[in-house]
């Protein structure tokens, strides 16, 4: 082997089920018969296992395997990085030794083992797998067509759209969604829109766009309804979360609107997203969007010092959007 060849991987993010699939990719073009791979977790090993591990010389292959679950965090004191670092440094040619764990891009941005990776090239790569943020809505279509792509079919652009709607950025979700739908095209067309409709089933993220709809048109008990069916289902603060991205994105989409710009240019969204935000966005003036997105600073303040129970808060807030 070449000096200096690549043997360091460190795979870290909060997309679990990207993180997952990587793996399972290394695992097969390192070792895909499993005869030299060891998986250890760095919260229960024992000192001296990494080391046996990594040090061990591989069966009848080039290479050994050895994946390190959640590492940054066992490694706390100034001498006890220094001293992993050394040992990263040190690790023989004949074994990839892959760091991974979950972590979101806060955490990665002032994390000491991805700055590491990140600047040591010669030895170590590191690779990021975040979830696609709520906002990167055109991103998040993309990533679903090449998922369809992979899985060896297609979506369509609506279908799509529809689809990243109702899913989040709960990607493991949308690849099983992806399959479903495929075998039910039996492979041999593209996903539509209609098959979207008709299989797939919704997440939070979806049921927020349909109840602030029906805040829109007039539909104040449905409304209600929507959100006590939420709150039975999930945290307050995550159904708030979305809450709060839905109006924002409202209240853009009114500003563009009312200066007569494109909703999918200004605000890069797909197509079909966009024609729906613009709908949504016509049933509110920009003084109200504005006064509601107040509210909900306002909502959130109270929630965080104990003042109001968020669940209570967001309930009177559609009771009073409803009138």
């Amino acid at each position: 082997m070449a000096k200096n060849t690549l043997r360091i991987l460190y795979i870290y993010g909060d997309d679990e089920f990207a993180r997952a699939q990587r793996l399972k990719k290394v695992k097969l073009r390192v070792d895909k018969d499993g005869m030299n791979t060891t998986e250890l977790d760095a919260r229960t090993m024992r000192k001296d296992e990494i080391n046996m591990a990594v040090n061990a010389m591989p069966f009848l292959s080039e290479r050994r395997l050895v994946f390190l679950e959640k590492p940054s965090g066992e490694y706390r004191g100034k001498n006890q990085r220094a001293d992993f670092i050394k040992f990263l440094e040190s690790v023989p040619e004949t074994t990839v030794l892959v760091l991974h764990e979950e972590m979101d891009g806060k955490k990665a941005s002032k994390n000491w083992l991805v700055k590491w990776a990140q600047k040591t090239k010669e030895i170590a790569r590191a690779e990021a797998f975040m979830l696609p943020k709520a906002w990167e809505t055109r991103d998040w279509i993309a990533r679903i067509q090449k998922e369809a792509k992979s899985q060896g079919g297609e979506i369509e652009g609506q279908a799509a759209a529809r689809l990243a709607e109702m899913t989040g950025t709960n990607t493991r979700q949308a690849a099983q969604e992806i399959t479903k739908l495929l075998t039910y095209a039996n492979f041999e067309r593209a996903i539509t829109l209609t098959d979207v409709e008709l299989l797939s089933v919704n997440t939070p993220q979806g049921d927020i766009f349909e109840l602030v709809d029906a805040l829109g048109n007039g539909r104040g008990k449905d409304a209600q309804a929507m959100l006590h069916q939420l709150l039975d289902e999930q945290d307050a603060f995550s159904i708030f979360g979305m809450v709060v991205r839905q109006f924002r994105l409202l209240l853009l989409a009114r500003e563009v609107l009312d200066n007569r710009g494109n909703i999918q240019a200004e605000l890069k969204q797909h197509p079909f997203v966009a024609k729906k935000l613009a709908t949504q966005a016509r049933h509110f003036s920009i003084s109200t969007l504005e006064a509601i997105y107040k509210r909900l600073l306002v909502i959130d303040e109270e929630a965080k010092t104990g003042r109001a129970a968020l669940d209570l808060s967001l309930d009177m807030l559609v009771m009073e959007l409803a009138v």
